[in-house]
């Protein structure tokens, strides 16, 4: 049965859109109905116009997704080019909204003399997805300089929540109401000297020598477990370069997997769980995957 939409949006909805277009391994089967709002007042009708029960998955950047190979049933709402607005409140916060790359954040901050918001730079997707799974890199989290949300639900109302009604730990964030989603974030920094202008350019340079940048990845597959690394755990057990088809453990940080080109996202998922069997297998540890697997097999 295909799934209704509205009249008003057909201008903007995509049906059996490729979602290998829109993530950052470049795998995934097609959505059944793809969404990309102008603002958020046709967000707020286009849900309302939803049928009740409708699956609704959210998508910015691609990155720490894996679609599987049959697809998305139902709605992917796309966040990209859109929601994006990047404003300072006051002197030490800003409002950032779901769209919005994190790494605009931090060299926005940098400019404003803001932080540290240096390690937003660090975070491949939006602040959408940032907020979502408290996203962090070089020692530094989301929910740190989290203040107050802008959300919205399934029937398009949409709420103002302080931080403070999450419950919020590593790479985890429980919301006070189910589907209800994340619209833009008040965080609040210190000032910062003008010196610390070269900071995200310092990181960048970081990132770039230590991990497979420019490569079709998906960030960090697995979250560190306590008191130790994913990456020290999958290179010890021999498998950074591990390949299984056109997928492999990456060479240059054993904790990131490469889609060479011409993997599938059944590959990707095989090496994922051949990665976190082996590991348990010969370090007793259970790694648990950072990147959200989603879909039709």
């Amino acid at each position: 049965m295909t799934l209704a939409v509205a009249s008003d949006f057909s201008a903007r909805v995509r049906r059996h859109e490729p979602l290998s277009r829109h993530t950052s391994w470049h795998v995934g089967g097609p959505a059944e109905v793809f969404f990309n709002p102008r603002d958020r007042a046709e967000l707020a009708a286009f849900l309302r116009s939803l049928p009740r029960g409708v699956p609704i998955y959210w998508i910015g950047l691609g990155s720490n997704l894996l679609v599987r190979d049959g697809g998305l049933p139902g709605v992917v709402i796309s966040t990209h080019g859109t929601l994006d607005a990047l404003e300072r409140l006051n002197e030490t916060t800003v409002r950032a909204e779901a769209g919005v790359a994190c790494a605009r954040v931090a060299r926005q901050c940098i400019k404003w003399g803001l932080g540290p918001a240096e390690f937003f730079a660090g975070i491949p997707g939006t602040v959408g997805g940032a907020l979502a799974m408290n996203a962090g890199a070089f020692g530094g989290e989301t929910w740190q300089h989290v203040r107050a949300l802008e959300t919205i639900d399934r029937h398009g109302a949409e709420r103002v929540r302080s931080a403070a009604e999450y419950r919020v730990g590593y790479r985890t964030v429980t919301a006070p109401a189910a589907e209800e989603w994340f619209l833009s974030a008040t965080l609040e920094f210190e000032r910062r000297p003008a010196a610390h202008a070269d900071e995200v350019q310092k990181l960048l340079a970081r990132r770039k020598e230590t991990q497979p940048i420019g490569e079709w990845s998906c960030g960090s597959v697995f979250t560190n477990p306590p008191g130790d690394h994913a990456a020290r755990l999958i290179e010890a057990a021999g498998l950074k370069g591990f390949r299984l088809g056109d997928a492999s453990v990456s060479l240059k940080h054993a904790n990131f997997i490469i889609n060479h080109g011409a993997a599938r996202a059944a590959d990707l998922e095989r090496l994922i769980e051949h990665v976190r069997a082996t590991v348990e297998r010969l370090h007793g540890v259970s790694l648990h995957p950072e990147v959200r697997i989603v879909g039709v097999p």
